[in-house]
């Protein structure tokens, strides 16, 4: 953190600077508020005509230096004390004396009058290129503002940088990718500002709250601004008169803030002190402050009894009726008294908002006084950030001791998810449903959750009995429809039922027009993405992943990280691993060590594309994980485990191993009643290189769906061997939106062309091949086939990789179910005609790494 930080998102300011320093030119002005790195893009720039051999000069401006004559330039000039003119002509003389020259004068907003006016005849006598660097919304001396104004000098404003390139610098400086939510609030909290964000960095990551997680860099504590740059922002702030300071307080506690509340709290006159100071800026109706770091300054050095009494004057001018969630935050840290009422309807609000912390926190509150509901919104906050054995402690005691049936059957319902999804034990969950089953109150809810229960651990004969009558019944709340929905979803998506599926997702309130309101919504939309993914309508998948991540981009716990497994699992419908790997990446950063469910749907959706990708060492410890143990509530999403390990097998070079998986999860998914699920097991079959067995059962399935027409195409066209025909599938699956599949079937229609002699059509469906696999960032077996053609057979060409790879002829005959003989045997003949010997000249011609 201490070297110097690269200059991203800068190169075309550095290229206009280095431009307007060339010889012969006059130079150029930057100007930008402070921290906008304008003296380090200069010396950067400066850098070049220094390497030519000119004599590169810098004069400072300063508060310090500004009383004295020609102070910019002490040290650099040598100017006995005269007259104005006298001493002015020869700072001038001795300039001229050191050509080739560039004079670079930062903080010119600061310079003393004769210096200004050095710098002035200097550019208007083109005696040499200047750089000049100025602080914008500073008083500058006429002289100076006079080189722009006049057009003497050409200006550059250096405006903020964006997200984009706040995350690119960040990344470079780190040396490693960093997690989309902490680069947005870096960015947001810094503004955009390299100065401010290079001292909030350097404290953070020195403090070890920023760190890598499985590789990806994030905040992994809360933030604490570090001495330095508190002593930085204390200086910019300056010291502020009492009623400021007012003023600055109560809009760092309760941003936004509107005009006329903080003119009743404070004053007109105080507000617009404020506001021309540049501390917080208003558009006539609203207050913020200035710049976000403000407000952690000024947080942090104010006193607990000051703040709450400055939160409790403002929430006492919020109206609750229309968001009750800043009165309730405002209130419980003020010095009001306590309003469980509005806390728990804040709790309800910040849940449907999918704000899990703040959500428990004000239940929390609510439930201090014992209320039922609240403390069921409690619970169901707690258990949907990982906290079982919380949730489960309240849970048990409000069954016990409720006061009333209805709410009892409530308790053991909460309990029933608690238990199957957070807490990992269906049969417990079983006897809760059945507990609440008994009480004989809310039968809707205890349908709903029972069709749930079913739907996650893979019995989906109950679920499409029962289900569409309760699909199309008056549900009583939006949980109640979510539960029913997802389960409707399950069983629609994986028996390949459309129709169902999307009202299924209406139901549910995953529709064009808005998203599910609650945390269980993102188990909807996952499984309404699997129904897409399955059917081959990804387009539809990725519409609804997209809506779900944006409700969720900016929010704090496990709904921001469901929200990026769902956009995965969509980019992987359709064929897009590249994508799918930047979202699922950073969600297994945030759930690899949490105990939250969906990291089990995380991991095997990595696993997959880890594997699409050939990436068989970040593959290999997930797919040992999978094979290990599922979770029980994602019994009906094993066939998906099974790929994700075929493909990890494909990308570590044992492709026989890699059928077996798709073939197993065949069978799986034709003995549980999953056609749509059966008919993508055979597909990757297929794509990894064995039609035998695949291309009858498609035949069976081909009217299912789109996928499983063009998977039974596929099979067809891999069995006879033509070529011509596997081209059109490409095109099929590429029209359909599976860009792997399409690259597949391309790499193989190559291979085909290739083995028949054809070498013209080969290398024009290579090309074909290759430009998928660029589009969709894969690197199957077919495709590495077709990227290096080799004279072996497919026996030998997967032994001599697991060799390559660091197997011994022993491991590879266990993984094969080969002898070592025959091993040996394969390893000889892939040798000779590679006229290779050794491994690792092996592994060079394979492309193995």
């Amino acid at each position: 953190m201490e070297r110097l930080w690269p200059l991203t998102g800068r190169d075309e300011e550095l290229r206009r600077i280095a431009a307007a320093i060339r010889p012969g030119r006059a130079g150029i002005v930057v100007a930008g508020p402070a921290g906008m790195g304008k003296t380090r893009l200069a010396r950067e720039a400066l850098a070049g005509p220094r390497g030519r051999g000119a004599t590169v000069l810098w004069a400072h401006g300063s508060a310090a230096a500004r009383p004295y004559p020609l102070g910019a330039f002490a040290g650099v000039l040598d100017i006995p004390a005269g007259d104005a003119a006298e001493t002015i002509g020869r700072a001038l003389e001795q300039l001229a004396q050191r050509q080739p020259l560039v004079l670079a004068v930062d903080d010119a907003h600061l310079l003393d009058e004769h210096s200004a006016i050095v710098l002035h005849r200097l550019v208007v006598r083109r005696l040499a290129p200047v750089v000049v660097t100025l602080r914008t919304g500073e008083p500058a001396p006429d002289t100076v503002t006079s080189l722009w104004k006049d057009d003497h000098l050409p200006r550059l404003d250096l405006t903020p940088l964006d997200v984009s390139e706040t995350t690119g610098l960040v990344a470079r400086v780190l040396g490693g990718p960093v997690d989309s939510a902490s680069a947005q609030r870096l960015w947001a909290l810094t503004q955009g500002s390299p100065l401010f964000l290079r001292h909030l960095l350097a404290g953070e990551v020195a403090a070890g709250r920023f760190a890598p997680t499985t590789g990806i860099w994030r905040w992994t504590r809360e933030l604490a601004i570090s001495p330095e740059l508190t002593d930085l922002l204390e200086r910019e702030i300056g010291a502020l008169p009492a009623g400021v300071q007012d003023v600055v307080d109560m809009v760092a506690l309760a941003e936004p803030v509107t005009v006329p509340t903080l003119c009743t709290l404070t004053s007109p006159a105080d507000v617009e002190r404020a506001e021309g100071r540049g501390l917080v800026r208003t558009n006539g109706l609203i207050a913020r402050l200035a710049h976000p770091l403000y407000g952690e300054v000024r947080r942090a050095v104010m006193g607990t009894l000051r703040a709450r009494r400055l939160r409790g004057q403002v929430a006492r001018t919020l109206d609750a009726s229309p968001d009750p969630i800043p009165r309730a935050v405002l209130t419980l840290d003020s010095d009001l008294s306590p309003d469980p009422a509005l806390f728990l309807q804040a709790a309800e609000a910040a849940t449907r908002m999918y704000d899990l912390p703040l959500a428990e926190r004000l239940a929390r509150a609510a439930a201090a006084t014992g209320d039922p509901l609240a403390r069921l919104v409690h619970a169901g906050a707690l258990s949907w950030l990982s906290r079982g054995d919380e949730a489960e402690a309240i849970l048990a005691d409000l069954a016990a001791s409720a006061p009333d049936e209805g709410t009892r059957a409530m308790a053991q319902l909460h309990r029933t998810g608690n238990l199957l999804w957070t807490m990992a034990s269906p049969d417990k969950a079983r006897e809760a449903l059945a507990a609440a089953e008994a009480t004989g109150a809310a039968p809707l809810y205890v349908g709903a959750m029972s069709l749930a229960l079913a739907a996650a651990v893979g019995e989906i004969e109950p679920v499409l009995a029962r289900g569409p009558a309760l699909l199309r019944t008056e549900l009583p709340d939006d949980l109640a429809r979510i539960l029913v929905g997802s389960a409707v979803s399950a069983a629609a998506a994986v028996t390949g039922d459309r129709a169902l599926l999307d009202e299924a997702a209406a139901v549910g309130g995953l529709t064009a027009d808005r998203v599910p309101t609650g945390i269980p919504g993102f188990g909807l939309a996952d499984l309404q993405v699997l129904g897409h993914r399955l059917a081959g309508t990804p387009d539809v998948a990725e519409d609804q992943a997209r809506r779900m991540q944006a409700a969720s981009a900016d929010l704090p716990g496990p709904a921001r990280l469901m929200g990026l497994v769902v956009a995965g699992h969509a980019a992987l419908a359709a064929g897009r691993v590249g994508d799918a790997l930047v979202a699922l990446r950073e969600a297994w950063a945030g759930l690899a060590e949490s105990g939250h469910e969906f990291r089990f749907r995380c991991r095997t959706l990595l696993a997959a594309a880890l594997g699409q990708a050939g990436l068989a060492e970040e593959a290999a410890p997930l797919c040992a994980e999978i094979a290990a143990g599922q979770h029980p509530a994602y019994r009906l999403l094993l066939s998906d485990d099974l790929l994700a390990r075929a493909w990890g097998a494909a990308a570590a070079g044992a492709t026989t191993e890699a059928v077996g998986h798709a073939v197993a999860a065949a069978d799986l998914a034709r003995e549980a009643g999953e056609p749509a699920y059966e008919a993508l097991a055979w597909q990757t079959a297929v794509q990894l290189g064995d039609a035998t067995a695949a291309a009858p059962r498609l035949a069976a399935l081909a009217g299912l769906s789109p996928r499983a027409t063009t998977a039974c195409a596929h099979a067809q066209a891999l069995a006879d061997g033509d070529g011509a025909e596997l081209l059109d599938v490409a095109d099929a699956w590429a029209r359909l939106g599976d860009l792997v599949a399409a690259g597949d079937a391309a790499a193989q229609a190559a291979e085909q062309h290739r083995q028949h002699g054809r070498q013209g059509s080969a290398l024009s469906a290579a090309a074909v091949a290759e430009k998928l696999a660029r589009r969709s960032g894969a690197r199957t077996p077919a495709l590495a086939v077709a990227a290096r053609p080799l004279p072996l057979t497919a026996r030998e060409r997967e032994i001599a990789a697991l060799a390559a790879r660091g197997l011994s002829n022993k491991e590879i005959a266990e993984r094969l179910t080969l002898s070592v003989r025959t091993v040996e045997g394969h390893l000889y003949r892939a040798g000779q005609k590679l006229g290779v010997s050794d491994r690792a000249a092996m592994a060079d011609i394979l492309g193995v790494e």
